[in-house]
């Protein structure tokens, strides 16, 4: 944790390099929108990372050390873009993320640095919360009114979460292939079939007549989604639907169902 904290400053300046050398000419690379976008503040405040809770696994494989780190930032983060073509200014301030990033150390070598490469990612998406600022100006330019948190974790799920892996080779003459894309452990047929007793959130008449709800489940293992149908007007749904997932990791891949109710607007959330 003391490790952290006295790095963080460190960890800032890296990242407001990245920004502003290599994501924003990205970005402005990206849109004919976009070809005026600058970052004007980039302060990662004076809260580090934290890392809550650490689990090894030491019964599986003898060459390697793989660690569960349990991740908890609530940062003061500061962050302004502008976009002189619009007059936009935007920015963010305050980010939390949560999660459980592991961390795979293989393999094990007997020679410094003793292990051959450092292998991490997240076993299913982590909790990412931002604080926009000046978020209606932004949507307001083409072909970023779609933009939202969800986009921004598909981003970060696209690099760091399974199947998708970080690899960092420590020493010369490695075959990482091998390690950032391992043989999957199997496949999981998952059978979705009903649910009892849901809420009702369907209205009629400003609440005076209670309707039903219009319910459909999204079931999630890491990057892998599948949304069922919805079933009309019923609080005992039966969907009666069966999917197939990939395992890539044992232990810590978990399968996470949410029921929503199905709306013209926007969707209401039912349990999970």
């Amino acid at each position: 944790m003391q490790i952290l904290q006295q790095a963080w400053p460190f960890v800032g300046q890296y990242l407001e390099k990245l920004l502003v050398e290599t994501i924003a000419p990205a970005i402005r690379a990206s849109s004919i929108h976009l070809q005026t976008l600058n970052f004007t503040k980039v302060n990662l405040g004076e809260k580090a990372l934290k890392l809550v809770g650490v689990k090894a696994h030491t019964e599986q494989d003898k060459r390697q050390v793989m660690l569960d780190l349990y991740l908890s930032y609530a940062g003061d983060v500061e962050i302004n873009v502008e976009i002189k073509k619009y007059f936009c200014k935007a920015g963010v301030k305050g980010v939390q993320l949560h999660g459980k990033l592991r961390v795979i150390l293989e393999p094990l070598i007997g020679d410094v640095p003793l292990v051959g490469a450092v292998t991490m990612f997240f076993i299913r998406r982590p909790k990412l919360d931002i604080n926009w600022t000046g978020l209606t100006n932004l949507l307001d330019i083409p072909g970023l009114n779609t933009m939202s948190d969800t986009m921004i974790m598909d981003a970060i799920a696209s690099h760091l979460v399974l199947p998708n892996r970080l690899t960092i080779p420590l020493v010369a003459d490695l075959h990482v292939a091998q390690l950032r894309s391992p043989l999957p452990r199997g496949v999981v047929r998952i059978h979705l079939l009903e649910a009892e007793d849901l809420t009702a959130k369907d209205t009629v008449i400003k609440g005076l007549i209670d309707g039903k709800s219009d319910p459909y489940a999204v079931l999630r293992v890491g990057t892998q989604i599948f949304t069922s149908h919805h079933v009309d007007n019923n609080l005992n749904p039966q969907w009666r639907e069966m999917y197939e997932v990939i395992v890539h990791e044992v232990p810590g891949q978990e399968l996470e169902v949410e029921v929503f109710d199905k709306d013209p607007d926007q969707d209401d959330f039912l349990g999970r």
